[in-house]
């Protein structure tokens, strides 16, 4: 498959399983799932046909690792705007974490801290390369220290992903180092 075909799918598989399920027929369970059978015949039924390999492909070759597979079913690992509960656990992150951003976005961070804004978290990340790649998507990137441990200390609940984005409700702006 090739590599701007696997962006598309991906993209399209996204934004499915994320934000507008409804729009191509799908409903998700209350955890996200959605039967891979269910999405291919959707995503058909809308002019936009992926095959089960194509789908595998997307699902193993992404260097984000955005989607799980459990048997039959398929889901995002989160960054939803759809409700749903991805049963993750609490757990205790490392000192530091890291997100990524632009300048263009620092006043408002400066003065109301990280918001999930229509997300359901704000999503951070285990190092800085990480987040760079995710801030360079909108631009020239920033990347801001988040003081995870003191938070933690603080009693602000943290969940990881499956494939290691951090998730917390918010991070006020006391715990960020800004550049």
């Amino acid at each position: 498959m090739d590599e701007r075909r696997t962006v598309k799918v991906s993209k399209y598989v996204s934004k499915h399983l994320r934000h507008q399920p409804e729009r191509i027929g799908l409903v998700l369970d209350p955890h996200g799932w959605v039967e891979i059978d269910d999405l291919l015949a959707a995503a058909a039924a809308h002019r936009f046909p992926i095959t089960r390999a194509e789908l595998d492909h997307v699902v193993a070759a992404n260097d984000k690792q955005r989607f799980a597979v459990d048997g039959t079913r398929i889901r995002a690992n989160q960054g939803h705007t759809v409700p749903v509960d991805l049963g993750l656990p609490a757990a205790e992150p490392p000192a530091y974490l890291y997100h990524g951003t632009v300048a263009a976005a620092l006043h408002a961070i400066r003065t109301e801290g990280l918001r999930p804004m229509r997300r359901h978290h704000v999503h951070l990340s285990p190092d800085r390369e990480t987040a760079t790649r995710v801030g360079a998507r909108r631009g020239r990137p920033v990347v801001l220290s988040v003081d995870a441990g003191a938070m933690h200390a603080d009693g602000y609940v943290f969940h990881v992903s499956a494939n290691g984005v951090w998730l917390v409700d918010a991070v006020p702006p006391p715990y960020l180092r800004l550049p």
